[in-house]
């Protein structure tokens, strides 16, 4: 497995390419709302390759100085299990860390949550709709390992 960290266009596209595949594909997300104002050139991916499939992302993003917002989370279907988006997270936190990052907040789909509860997010708002799907909010205070 191959890992790769950036805002290249080659990342961006595999990154786009996983979340077309994800979220517009599987869960019926429009391409509008899925590809947002956020996917700017200068946005920075994590992305997980088999050989030169791009198999997990996440979007990196700050909501201020001390606040990661992991965001467009998503694992390929195939590869689904193995503990790729726990990984993700964890690479995502741990920069975060050490750009001084003490909090992470995030939208999680409902059929998510317990996959962040699982690594100390705690819900944090009530139900509501994001791109047509229910989710919450959830918060997690960030340590050094």
């Amino acid at each position: 497995m191959k890992e790769y960290f950036g805002a290249s266009p080659e990342l961006q596209a595999a990154a786009f390419y996983l979340r077309y595949q994800v979220f517009v594909l599987e869960q019926n997300i429009s391409p509008g709302l899925e590809f947002d104002q956020l996917d700017t050139p200068e946005r920075q991916y994590l992305v997980f390759f088999d050989e030169e499939l791009p198999v997990a992302t996440v979007r990196y993003q700050k909501l201020d100085q001390q606040t990661l917002n992991p965001d467009r989370l998503c694992v390929d279907s195939d590869y689904r299990d193995q503990g790729l988006g726990t990984k993700l997270l964890d690479q995502i936190e741990r920069r975060a860390i050490r750009e001084g990052c003490r909090f992470s907040i995030l939208s999680a789909e409902l059929s998510a949550q317990s996959f962040y509860e699982r690594r100390g997010y705690q819900v944090i708002s009530a139900v509501f709709e994001e791109d047509g799907i229910p989710c919450v909010k959830m918060q997690k205070e960030l340590v050094s390992d």
